[in-house]
Parts: structure tokens; C-alpha cells; sequence
């Protein structure tokens, strides 16, 4: 498991001593810089309620793949 320090710039420190597979099933609110009114906007607009959602939400892989493949435009 990540160390305390690993996680700390990641995430809320109420959380950060948890286990990772408990953490990606909480609601992003606890993502350092979302706010419980952000998480909430994630959920009534794209229905994500859990981090692992978010991670895993088809938009959110479009726009890494995007971001991936414009690395190698020429």
C-alpha cells in the first residue's frame, strides 16, 4: 500500500491512510481540489459517483487518448 506521503498531494487527509481499493470507491469529493458542490455536478451531469467511475468514464479516456496521440502529430 502507497505510503501516507504518496497519497498526501492527492487526496484529503481524512482519507489518505485508507486503502486504495476503498479510496477509488469514494466519491471524488475526496480528490484534493474538487469540492463536494464539484463531485455532486459530476453526478447529475455524467452519473460518476466514484473515483474509479471517473478514472474509467468513456470522455475522460477520450480526451487522455486525444492528449496521447497529439504527443506524436507531426
Amino acid at each position: 500500500m502507497p505510503t501516507n506521503e504518496s497519497l498526501s498531494e492527492l487526496l484529503d487527509k481524512s482519507v489518505e491512510n485508507k486503502p486504495v481499493k476503498e479510496i477509488i470507491q469514494m466519491s471524488p469529493a475526496v480528490l484534493q481540489g474538487m469540492s463536494e458542490a464539484d463531485a455532486e455536478a459530476l453526478q447529475r451531469a455524467l452519473g460518476i459517483k466514484t473515483i474509479e467511475q471517473l478514472a474509467n468514464h468513456k470522455l475522460v479516456l477520450m480526451a487522455q487518448a486525444l492528449v496521447n496521440v497529439a504527443r506524436f502529430e507531426r
